[in-house]
């Protein structure tokens, strides 16, 4: 903020931002005379202090604030990405060759094998971030133009962590079936679709309908990014409790895309005693419930068809996973939990229970959140898995190419490195990447979905 002051001391300033619970970071006179001085100071503040912070400048006598500015805000004026080009056109003769007449050749190769946009555009390389700004982060449905701001955030992380082009497209539709065509209509120009951000149900049908009818990946990433970085937490997290995952009790909190995609993971790593868990109790096999992919899921998980609320199945559970809302988790639930008990209450900003509350009583603890040990975060898979897909120009993004990237994650931490802090990489350790990319390839060859085989695979 920049502020200008006369008669009163910069100390009193500095004790105002203090009272309201901001940290000073640096100051700087911009301009300095006999009446009057203008400072910008740089605090560090929580979001819900910035109206207190500047009320108590402003009541101050003989300060004027000019400027408010937020660092958040500044890094997003005019958008955080933009195109470049690979090459400058500096004369006649380069845009011939990048432009009419040059490029019409080009065009007519394509036109007679389709497969060379894969050469000869940026197709190869190049994934479309999708959204109908439905479910964006816990905000609900903000709209499509407010969404887009997470899904620039997404096309940086998949640059600058994999070297993916990703393009951030929001719809102003609801329409599960216009979102459909318009993806479908679009995709020519990609060599994968990720989802991002779109309601449940729609988001199942939507992700289905489009599987079946592109021969280019789509991947829901708020349901498999969350649920394959789990089983990847998960697998590490049993090695330092001794269990397997045919042997543990897994009760899953929250059945929306996060929850079902979860559940289907965790089945297909070899979990046999899964209890899904909603506002209205357990799942259970032969109800009738109006969301298709919740009478899937009931078929398929509750073997002994227990019945109950969260706190009346977590009984003797080894594992609570959390996808829902914040609180809903009591220490006294935790007690009831087998030995060893293993928590991951990913709801944000607010977990199902505060980790320092649970620390006690649980063994392994991980949340979605950064400032605490363990960050159960969807940036781990999606840039690796859609590097491996698109350099083996994978058909389609299946069960196996998902449960080895699974793998690969847990794998970065090497057992000298494991404990109970420590079950998950960072999204910044650049082995992430790498063995995820490889291990998304080796299943696609395997499971015979990718169509061409990267060098270092021969």
């Amino acid at each position: 903020m920049d502020i200008q002051k006369a008669k009163i001391s910069f100390g009193e300033v500095a004790v105002a931002i203090g009272n309201a619970g901001g940290d000073i970071i640096a100051t700087d006179i911009i301009h300095s005379g006999q009446e009057s001085a203008i400072r910008d100071i740089t605090v560090n503040v929580p979001d819900h202090s910035n109206t207190e912070l500047l009320k108590r400048i402003r009541d101050l006598n003989g300060v004027k604030v000019i400027n408010v500015s937020d660092r958040t805000f500044l890094v997003h004026l005019g958008g955080k990405i933009e195109m470049q080009p690979k090459m400058p056109i500096k004369n006649r003769e380069d845009l011939s060759h990048v432009y009419t007449p040059g490029v019409a050749k080009v065009c007519k190769a394509i036109h007679e094998d389709s497969s060379k946009a894969y050469s000869l555009t940026i197709k190869r390389n190049t994934v479309a971030v999708v959204s109908d700004g439905t479910a964006v982060l816990g905000l609900g449905d903000i709209g499509p133009f407010a969404a887009m701001p997470v899904m620039e955030g997404k096309a940086m992380l998949f640059k600058q962590l994999a070297g993916v082009d990703a393009v951030p497209i929001c719809l102003d539709t609801k329409d599960t079936e216009e979102i459909i065509r318009t993806i479908k209509n679009i995709a020519p120009g990609f060599g994968g679709i990720n989802l991002e951000d779109i309601s449940s149900p729609r988001c199942f049908e939507i992700e289905e309908r489009l599987k079946q009818e592109l021969d280019i990946p789509v991947f829901h990433d708020d349901q498999h990014g969350t649920a394959v970085v789990v089983l990847a937490g998960l697998l590490n997290a049993l090695k330092i409790v001794g269990k397997t995952p045919e042997t543990i009790k897994v009760v899953v909190a929250g059945i929306g895309a996060a929850g079902v995609s979860c559940s289907k993971m965790l089945l297909a790593a070899g979990v046999k005693n899964l209890i899904p868990v909603d506002r209205q109790g357990a799942l259970v096999a032969g109800e009738s419930y109006p969301n298709s992919m919740w009478n899937w899921l009931a078929e398929r998980s509750n073997p002994y068809n227990i019945k109950g609320s969260l706190s009346e199945v977590l009984e003797g559970a080894d594992v609570f996973i959390g996808v829902s809302g914040p609180g809903i988790l009591k220490v006294d639930d935790l007690k009831k939990m087998a030995r060893d008990p293993i928590v991951f209450a990913m709801a944000n900003p607010e977990p199902e229970i505060d980790p320092e509350s649970a620390e006690p009583y649980v063994r392994v603890m991980a949340s979605g959140r950064s400032d605490y040990p363990n960050q159960i975060n969807n940036v781990l898979c999606f840039p690796g898995i859609f590097r491996g897909a698109l350099e083996c120009r994978a058909s389609t993004i299946n069960e196996k190419m998902k449960l080895a990237a699974a793998e690969a994650i847990a794998s970065v931490v090497s057992t000298e490195e494991l404990n109970e802090q420590y079950i998950i990489p960072s999204v910044f350790n650049e082995d992430v990447v790498k063995k995820v990319r490889a291990a998304v390839i080796k299943a696609a060859i395997e499971t015979q979905v990718a169509r061409r085989v990267p060098r270092d695979f021969r």
